[in-house]
């Protein structure tokens, strides 16, 4: 599931949003999908930090190429978007991500003090950057990921009272919106080494809407993909053989991948043949009404030609 969570990060043209709780996996998330695009496409990624806590270290461990990355640390929102829309509109880059919405910080509350009133510079910001970005996106073959944060509505009853930080812009322009929250905490003896991760589509403008997609979150480590290949007695003895073992994890991976792309070919096989069936029966539909209105039609003549 990992992989295919992969595969809608990296939808070309199009805004993707990942959002969910503090330490859910968000920024893990991103630089996974920057490894994934570097190692399987060589695709060239930027990261704009916003947060400015970037961990090298933490990013090379999940298999980003760090001298291959471009990285910035914008001082203000608008820095922030103007270099995204830079790159897009560059053609150069193939992914760009923003960590997170929530720290594009306007410039003029920076020039402001502490406690001044500054309503809605944000969700303006994003509504006005978002207008421009998509239209440099749909001339490039660029994907951009904007990280965002949750916040509490105050005062609701009914409903969920999360929303996300930045306006609502940005729910509008994203095609794919991912909320990726932590289940169980995944421990060895007594020590907690990972998180059960769920991520729920919560928008889709690519393929079906609303699915889940559950996997392990390894501390250092990132996405534990031998978790995805269970072939042993639990998930654990097939996680150390994985490891013990990285040719067979890596063949049984490609085999899947193949499964997987073999069984979405006959789906549409499926699909292509069913409408060719609808269309014939229609087509036959169509010639037996004829024919039987030229029947009624010849019986009437003879019955003319009698009657006279």
């Amino acid at each position: 599931m990992g992989r295919q969570l992969l595969t809608f990060c990296a939808a070309d043209r199009r805004v993707v949003e990942i959002y969910g709780p503090e330490s859910s996996g968000k920024t893990t998330l991103a630089l996974s999908c920057i490894a994934e695009a570097q190692k399987t496409e060589g695709g060239v990624c930027a990261f704009i930090d916003a947060e400015h806590a970037i961990d090298a270290h933490y990013a090379k461990a999940l298999g980003v190429d760090i001298d291959a990355l471009y990285v910035s640390q914008p001082d203000s929102g608008e820095e922030a978007l103007e270099i995204a829309d830079t790159l897009i509109r560059s053609g150069a880059v193939d992914l760009v991500v923003l960590d997170s919405v929530a720290a594009l910080v306007p410039r003029a509350e920076l020039e402001g003090e502490m406690g001044d009133q500054q309503i809605a510079l944000q969700a303006r910001l994003m509504s006005q950057a978002l207008r421009k970005l998509t239209g440099s996106l749909s001339k490039s073959n660029c994907t951009i990921i904007f990280l965002n944060q949750i916040r509490q509505k105050v005062g609701i009853i009914f409903g969920s009272p999360e929303v996300t930080s930045g306006g609502t812009a940005l729910r509008y322009y994203a095609s794919v919106r991912l909320d990726i929250r932590r289940k169980t905490a995944i421990k060895e003896g007594d020590q907690v080494v990972g998180n059960e991760t769920v991520v729920k589509v919560a928008k889709n403008k690519l393929a079906s809407p609303f699915k889940v997609a559950t996997f392990d979150m390894m501390f250092g480590h990132g996405i534990d993909r031998q978790s995805e290949l269970p072939i042993a007695q639990g998930k654990a003895k097939a996680k150390v053989f994985l490891q013990e073992n990285p040719e067979i994890a890596k063949n049984l991976e490609a085999k899947l991948r193949q499964m997987l792309f073999k069984s979405m070919e006959a789906e549409e096989a499926i699909e292509e043949a069913s409408v060719e069936v609808a269309n014939e029966e229609d087509s036959d539909d169509e010639l037996s009404s004829t024919s039987a209105s030229e029947t009624a039609i010849d019986a009437g003549n003879d019955d003319e030609t009698i009657t006279r």
